[in-house]
């Protein structure tokens, strides 16, 4: 039963990421139509509304709460604590609190209001990477990490992710 629930599990952690990576492309995108001429941005941001809440509420939403679901299961079938699961659920943790700013989002851009530039909307996006590798790095390795070599591996792609998004700024323009 564990490896049916652990697959389960992995399915939704994937579409639940597929779906944050996608919906802050799409409000990047809403974002920047404003930039557009009147007949344009309507056309644009009519489009983006209907991807960008079928995407969230079909798919995103849905399989973080599956995630949340099978992994809670997963756990319970685990039936042990060991230290690495608790450096992990404290990432899971700061997934699901960056999952719910991307809800917050999705509610702004849904009522027509845009704080984000299509530039910090970019950098927010990376912050999914960085729980992505941060949480795949703990299960597979588990006790073997070094703390120390964890946090000089996070701090250098987080080096590596912004240095890119200057880069591509750069090559925008």
């Amino acid at each position: 039963m564990y490896e049916y629930v652990k697959a389960l599990h992995i399915i939704f952690i994937v579409t639940w990421f597929s779906g944050m990576f996608y919906i802050v492309r799409l409000f990047i995108y809403n974002t920047e139509a404003g930039d557009k001429a009147e007949v344009e941005k309507n056309i644009l941001r009519n489009q983006f509304n209907i991807m960008i809440k079928r995407l969230w509420l079909g798919i995103t939403f849905p399989s973080a709460i599956l995630t949340l679901i099978f992994g809670g299961w997963m756990f319970y079938l685990y039936g042990v604590f060991p230290q690495w699961l608790m450096v992990k659920l404290a990432f899971v943790a700061g997934l699901y609190v960056y999952h719910f700013s991307l809800h917050k989002i999705y509610i702004q851009q849904m009522k027509g209001v845009f704080k984000y530039s299509s530039t910090q909307l970019r950098i927010w996006n990376e912050v999914a990477t960085i729980f992505l590798i941060s949480i795949v790095m703990l299960v597979v390795v588990k006790q073997s990490i070094s703390l120390l070599w964890g946090t000089v591996g996070l701090a250098l792609t987080m080096i590596l992710l912004m240095s890119a998004i200057k880069i591509y700024k750069a090559m925008r323009k």
